[in-house]
């Protein structure tokens, strides 16, 4: 009751107060307001228009600037060619105008015209004239025709002002059918007398057609005028305007031939309307470029935003006059209505709201917070005291406790802001603020923010735990290892294995990404059957795990576990319907015994699992010292590697492709060796696979490539080179270019080049592969599957790809002509390349009875240590030499 009171005295108050407001002064200030918007777009669209017509004229004053540029480059460029010819002409001496029109006429000076000519391309070429106006010889044509320019303006001009050095005149063409821009040249004898003249001409569209390119717009136009005022060229064409003389009009337009540089506005002598001009001299010749637009085109713009302001500002006056009244109603409505909605606002807030004075009685309490809590209305109600409201949620189940100590924390806290968080009996959380009110009191909120944690909570969870394996990450499986390393005081060893998937990426490769991902699933789940609660498994990206083993550094437990692991990888998994064998890698680090600071432990576990690679896989390791020493030395191999190309310390070797019918060496296969300056000779299994991993093969596969070009083409003419493509430059989408530039360096041609890939590079994205495969065919190169049978799918790439040959791998030839051999794979594939009209070539041949069964076989070629190993430039020169001299 005292509430309600307190309401109505307040809602009284306003009214009056509003009531005796001075009304006149909110419509005066509404007529200012509106009054202001309108001068201020005035001034705003003034102020635009004068924007857009500075805007075309820089437009403008930029086009021609850069016309006058272009062409006096052009202009200059060509009267090159005339000073030229009369340099040539005036330096013979000629005084007499018979002696220049017959040396002046021959075949000869025809060929001199000619020859000078031959640099510049234009439409007329280069015309002499003699002292009559007769034209005596031409760069373009011989015999010349009868024509005559004694008839011309610039002819005698020239002719009878010694003076006068050049002159341009646009007249109607004589060698074609339109007019044509004439820029002669008087040819003067020694004591200056007339001995003719030498002109060229080009065609007024050569010049609009780079008008056009500026791109004015519409109601523009671009020209080019003769100083006296001739037109020359125009752009729109208007034909009848061609050589027109313009110089006249007011002292504004004649301006514009007299002055260097103008940017004005004017009437337009042509059409009359009010254009915007600018134009400028060219600095080398008598010419002006006129650049024009009317100034309707340049405005336009200008009148789209205007009537957009002008809209807007009609739009804001409206509003502004609807506010004025609006606000009028609601100052003379009732003051209930503003209760009505305030209660309207909090009714509908999401959070519930309840505001106590300094009394301790509740004033505002929202709907939400009842149903929030199913309290009852006709218990917390305004003046409802606070005790009694939080008695009443304990009494209805929604507050668990002593309500007595609550109350009292919450009143002995009044003046700080407080925060907390509860859960009710139904499982939601609920965020209680209470914050200190201005005069006494305080406002309390209640807020569902259960949605909201929650999902903070799955947001912790995905940045500590692999999405596909719900393991945890290398960033939770870090701070793990932090407590386990800090617990090594306390003597509480621990170990780490490293476990990588052996061959997961040709799974994943050959049978897609959801059997791959379906395949880690398993793995994980595997991992986690293999140890106890106090362990962690962890996924740490891609195909690799670890478990870190508390509690032991005992060699022979963590064996057990390696072996158990295995064993339990082994046994096939159901992917999709398919059953998959796997395998792993594994290495151990254990600490103590093998470090107690944490990167040395992870990287040492990291070095165990790759020996356990390195030395066959699917199998386990643990940590060595030596292991630190083969990263050392891998690592030196590798800065070694970095600098060996520069310092030239690769060379490539050639071994020889022998014809099995004809046993004569058809191509030779250039093979990589690198001679170290400390080592000596590395084997290519040492560093190619170094080069492989850090990159470097592209740039080494490159420069062989290079090498056995410009090698090969120095052999007799029959022979061909083979050139191993690492799957990282066949990646490169660069390799045609690459190999069309080595062919281009050394002069060998495409068919002699034969580029060797492996089934590698077709696995990822054969699509791509494809491509790059008819780029090289393109080029009139030849391929070759290398290692054939080693692959995955061998069979399918025959009919895929274009294979000019086979390359049958060491594996099936080495047990050929013993019991149980390969003959019926070798057999198969020598038919299947015959019948796709491919040649074979058997790789490893090392006995004569290899030899004779390959050849009985129908195998077309052989390499290997029977006929020769791999050999030096110089050694390959001299075996080539001797089988020619054997041939001959």
């Amino acid at each position: 009751m005292g509430t309600s009171m307190r309401w109505t005295a307040r809602g009284r108050a306003l009214l009056r107060r509003w009531r005796g407001a001075p009304l006149t002064w909110l419509i005066a200030g509404g007529f200012v307001l509106m009054a202001a918007t309108a001068v201020g777009t005035a001034l705003t669209v003034d102020r635009f228009r004068q924007n857009a017509i500075e805007s075309g004229r820089d437009h403008l004053e930029s086009s021609v600037r850069l016309l006058a540029r272009h062409f006096d480059r052009e202009f200059e460029d060509f009267a090159v060619l005339q000073k030229s010819i009369i340099a040539e002409l005036e330096s013979r001496g000629i005084a007499s105008v018979d002696v220049f029109r017959s040396e002046m006429g021959t075949l000869a000076m025809h060929e001199l015209l000619r020859a000078k000519a031959s640099g510049w391309s234009d439409v007329a070429g280069a015309n002499l004239f003699d002292s009559r106006g007769m034209l005596i010889n031409s760069s373009r044509r011989w015999p010349v025709p009868d024509i005559s320019v004694a008839d011309r303006g610039y002819f005698n001009r020239l002719k009878n002002d010694p003076a006068s050095q050049e002159e341009i005149e646009v007249v109607p063409g004589r060698f074609g059918t339109g007019p044509a821009i004439v820029f002669a040249r008087r040819v003067s004898g020694p004591h200056g007398e007339f001995l003719g003249l030498v002109s060229r001409a080009i065609a007024p569209e050569q010049l609009e057609s780079f008008f056009a390119s500026t791109g004015l717009g519409e109601e523009s136009s671009i020209a080019m005028h003769h100083q006296n005022g001739q037109l020359l060229a125009r752009m729109p064409r208007v034909d009848a305007m061609i050589g027109q003389n313009f110089r006249k009009g007011s002292p504004e337009q004649m301006a514009v031939f007299d002055r260097t540089f103008v940017s004005m506005q004017l009437a337009s002598p042509i059409d009359g309307k009010d254009r915007i001009v600018a134009s400028r001299l060219l600095a080398g010749e008598p010419l002006v470029v006129v650049a024009t637009k009317s100034l309707d085109a340049t405005l336009a713009t200008w009148r789209t935003q205007t009537k957009f302001f002008v809209t807007v500002a009609v739009a804001s006056i409206g509003l502004l006059v609807l506010t004025l009244f609006l606000i009028f109603r609601q100052m003379t409505g009732r003051l209930s209505l503003e209760k009505q909605r305030l209660d309207t606002a909090m009714n509908t807030m999401t959070q519930g709201l309840l505001m106590f004075d300094q009394d301790e009685r509740l004033i505002v309490c929202n709907r939400r917070y009842i149903e929030m809590y199913g309290l009852s209305p006709d218990v917390v109600k305004p003046g409802a005291a606070f005790r009694d409201v939080i008695q009443h949620r304990h009494d209805t189940g929604s507050f668990h406790g002593d309500v007595a100590s609550y109350c009292d924390d919450i009143l002995s806290n009044v003046g700080n802001t407080q925060t907390a968080i509860v859960e009710t009996a139904d499982g939601r959380l609920i965020e209680i603020k209470n914050q200190p009110g201005a005069a006494g009191g305080w406002l309390a909120t209640h807020e569902d923010v259960t949605d909201r944690i929650r999902a903070d909570e799955r947001i912790a969870h995905m940045a500590h735990y692999d999405a596909l394996t719900d393991l945890p990450n290398r960033v939770l499986m870090r701070g793990h290892l932090e407590r386990r390393v800090a617990e090594l005081r306390e003597g509480k060893p621990f170990a780490i294995l490293y476990i990588d998937v052996d061959e997961f990426k040709g799974v994943n490769d050959s049978l897609g990404h959801e059997v791959g991902d379906e395949l880690l699933r398993q793995v994980a789940n595997r991992l986690r059957a293999c140890v106890s609660g106090n362990d962690l498994v962890a996924r740490l990206g891609g195909d690799e795990f670890a478990i870190v083993k508390a509690g032991t550094s005992d060699p022979a437990e963590l064996t057990a576990l390696a072996e158990n692991i295995l064993t339990a990888l082994r046994a096939p998994v159901d992917c999709k319907g398919q059953d998959i064998p796997t395998d792993a890698s594994i290495g151990i680090a254990i600490a103590p015994d093998h470090g107690d600071n944490l990167d040395d432990l992870l990287k040492r576990a990291d070095l165990a699992m790759y020996a356990a690679k390195s030395e066959g896989r699917r199998t386990y390791r643990i940590f060595a010292p030596e292991y630190d020493a083969k990263a050392r030395l891998r690592r030196q191999l590798e800065l070694d590697l970095r600098q060996a190309l520069v310092r030239g310390e690769f060379e490539v070797h050639y071994q020889p492709l022998v014809d099995l019918a004809a046993n004569v060496v058809t191509g030779c296969e250039a093979l990589l060796r690198w001679r170290h300056p400390e080592r000596g000779m590395i084997s290519p299994a040492d560093f190619i696979p170094v080069a492989e991993d850090t990159g470097l093969i592209g740039e080494i596969g490159e420069w062989v490539l290079r090498q056995a070009c410009r090698e090969a083409a120095s052999w007799p003419g029959q022979i061909h080179i083979a050139v191993n493509v690492s799957p990282v430059q066949f990646r490169s989408r660069t390799l045609a270019l690459k190999v069309a530039a080595a062919l281009a360096e050394s002069g060998l041609a495409p068919g002699r080049l034969e580029l060797e890939i492996t089934e590698t590079v077709l696995i990822r994205d054969d699509e791509e592969a494809l491509t790059i495969l008819q780029q090289l065919r393109e080029l009139g190169v030849r391929i070759a599957l290398d290692d054939f049978g080693t692959g995955y799918s061998s069979l399918s790439y025959l009919h895929r790809f274009p294979f000019d040959k086979i390359k049958i791998d060491r594996s099936f030839i080495s047990d050929i002509g013993q019991s149980e051999d390969s003959s019926p794979i070798v057999q198969a594939v020598v038919h299947m390349a015959a019948a796709r009209r491919m040649a074979t070539t058997a790789e490893g041949v090392e006995t004569e009875a290899q030899r004779e069964v390959l050849r009985q076989l129908g195998c077309s070629q052989m390499q290997g240590w029977l006929f020769s190993p791999a050999v030096p430039a110089a050694k390959l020169k001299l075996l080539l030499a001797a089988q020619a001299a054997a041939a001959a």
